[in-house]
């Protein structure tokens, strides 16, 4: 995005720059941490849209952000990831000539088999994680490339940390085990969102693409926003031992928004919480050793755009 701020000024999670004429689309914005960082990203003036796969959650969380930003312009568009051939439809639903930023934050997470699939027959979290956000990226390109210096920023998972990709394996036909399915999803969308970066380096392009991570986020740690999240006295009681090490989901938006609106962030970056990567104001952080495998990362790329039948070098064309 177009810098508001001055480069040498100290960032602060409560005092953001303005923002105002620029629009951002936020996959997942209407609960967790998307919606914090739609809250927070309304706040600063930009026009906020929320892709969700449903429009009453979505309404509801539009009206909770109006309700706390007054004059806040946000609204909502229908967006499936799990179902690629309607992304092109929901691009078009944008109604927009450019897009100055796409925060990559709706995800699938389960915690139980069975092993369920996508519309297109993809692993669910692969498919709707990962997948449909590369698929979205595509669609999007022209919106983006249309910017004076648009983002899209990824986000990824502390859990992903541990994980490695099984690229012979990597939609767990052979070995589902729902939390690692999880995490491997997500570390797939991390190295994707980097070897981006380096294909638009490689094209000169102005769209930076950047990687977050929220750390440890947790419900019982973030401030209520009824209706789209209320927290019973019960739940901050045994939050509280957790808040030592640990944050809100509020918290969990931080590396988000500042990848987004902050001038000093740059592609190919990796972002997250300064403490211990798990709480804490957003800082960037070391590329972890494994995503620095430019190897593993360019195969992932082109095995996923196989996977879903697009060119890998669509941004040429954007």
């Amino acid at each position: 995005m177009k810098p508001t701020a001055p480069r040498h000024a100290p960032w602060d999670v409560h005092r953001l720059p303005p923002a105002e004429g620029t629009s951002v689309l936020v996959t997942g914005g209407n609960a967790g941490i998307g919606y914090f960082v739609a809250e927070q990203l309304a706040g600063t003036g930009a026009t906020v849209i929320l892709g969700s796969r449903d429009p009453l959650k979505a309404e509801t969380a539009a009206g909770s952000i109006r309700a706390r930003v007054p004059g806040a312009s946000v609204r909502h568009v229908r967006l499936d990831l799990a179902d690629l051939s309607s992304l092109e439809r929901s691009v078009r639903a944008l109604d927009l000539s450019r897009l100055d930023a796409v925060v990559h934050n709706a995800g699938v997470a389960l915690d139980d088999p069975p092993r369920l699939t996508t519309k297109d027959g993809h692993e669910l979290m692969f498919g709707t994680n990962h997948l449909g956000h590369l698929a979205l990226t595509r669609w999007l390109a022209p919106l983006l490339v249309a910017a004076p210096a648009a983002r899209v920023v990824t986000v990824g998972s502390f859990a992903a940390k541990t994980e490695r990709l099984d690229l012979a394996d990597l939609q767990s036909r052979e070995d589902y085990r729902p939390k690692r399915t999880y995490g491997r999803s997500k570390l797939a969308q991390m190295y994707v969102g980097l070897e981006l970066a380096r294909r638009l380096g490689a094209l000169g392009s102005s769209v930076a693409s950047v990687v977050v991570h929220p750390g440890g986020a947790l419900d019982s740690l973030t401030p209520a926003r009824p209706p789209v999240h209320e927290r019973t006295p019960a739940e901050r009681l045994r939050g509280g031992p957790a808040a030592l090490v640990l944050q809100g989901k509020h918290a969990g938006a931080w590396p988000t928004v500042r990848a987004v609106l902050d001038p000093r962030v740059g592609s190919g970056e990796l972002w997250g919480p300064r403490v211990f990567g798990l709480r804490g104001r957003p800082h960037r952080e070391a590329v972890w050793s494994h995503l620095s495998d430019t190897e593993v990362a360019a195969q992932l790329w082109d095995r996923s755009c196989e996977l879903i039948d697009i060119d890998p070098d669509f941004w040429r064309a954007a």
